[in-house]
């Protein structure tokens, strides 16, 4: 039994659809079942409830050779950690007490970036809680998504601009969500593979943000151009947004440690990137949404 958490969001989404497709069993954890497609409500063995709660975990957990561990976003968190944490202390103990064999985790490059990075110190924090409990665990290693830009498809549309807290001119990891979905379902699917490791997942593209808007300009045939936002401006932006305090000050430091070249090492070593190209995912995924 494979167990998928998130099963509405963009990772786990393509990730069950994936499993399903191949028809593994499949269990999924869902607040709201309501949400789910009708396949899988017919073809998933379905535990209604949070993938916070011990009691949902531990009823989830039961004989799963396989867990797809993503902590969901909270950006109305006062404390990025405690939202964290609060979701994979009790998952650590399902699985002690469950005797899970696998666990595939949707985690961040950079771990060995040694200070403050926003928001994916906590992540960092969450792949060291589930590496205590012994369980084999392979940590998906990702950059900055391309789907972030998808938040800015009506700028870049009707403004021509994008705008984010990063160096205009530093060159930025990215990677698509198909591939971090793709290469998730492989390792679920996998019943062979044992111990513990990183495994990152980063497009062979090394684009500066003003690079990434050239590429756009040229696939969607318009003028589009970078603007870099001073990083008080962009905080109080995303509380303006709804954003808490702690979550928009957490992007704002993620994108310093981004700039500051938290990611380099790893994909300077990096020997076999994913397959999808930013130029790519912009004529399949963003061209299309902008044309909507």
């Amino acid at each position: 039994m494979i167990v998928i958490t998130a099963p509405t969001g963009q990772i786990g989404r393509q990730v069950l659809d994936t499993l399903l497709d191949s028809g593994h069993p499949v269990r999924v954890i869902a607040r709201d079942p309501g949400r789910l497609t009708p396949r899988t409500r017919e073809r998933a063995d379905v535990v209604q409830g949070s993938h916070s709660d011990p009691d949902v975990l531990d009823e989830a957990f039961k004989d799963a050779d396989s867990v797809l561990w993503l902590v969901p976003p909270n950006p109305g968190t006062d404390s990025i950690e405690d939202h964290y944490l609060g979701f994979t202390r009790p998952a650590c103990e399902a699985i002690r007490n469950q005797g899970v064999r696998r666990v595939v985790g949707v985690t961040s490059l950079g771990r060995t970036y040694g200070r403050h990075a926003g928001l994916l110190t906590p992540a960092f924090a969450m792949d060291e809680l589930i590496e205590s409990t012994g369980v084999a665990y392979r940590a998906l290693a990702m950059p900055y998504f391309m789907e972030n830009l998808l938040h800015q498809t009506e700028a870049i549309t009707s403004q021509g601009t994008f705008v984010m807290p990063n160096s205009a001119d530093r060159p930025l990891a990215v990677v698509a969500t198909r591939d971090i979905a793709a290469a998730a379902a492989r390792l679920l699917a996998d019943d062979t593979w044992t111990g513990q490791d990183t495994v990152p997942v980063v497009s062979p593209d090394s684009l500066s943000p003003d690079a990434m808007a050239r590429v756009v300009s040229e696939v969607l045939k318009r003028p589009v151009r970078f603007q870099q936002a001073d990083a008080e401006t962009y905080k109080a932006t995303m509380m303006q947004y709804g954003m808490s305090d702690a979550w928009a000050q957490g992007l704002v430091d993620m994108a310093a440690a981004q700039s500051d070249g938290i990611y380099d090492g790893e994909q300077r070593a990096l020997t076999a990137p994913a397959p999808t190209t930013f130029r790519q995912w912009c004529e399949e995924v963003l061209k299309p949404a902008a044309s909507a």
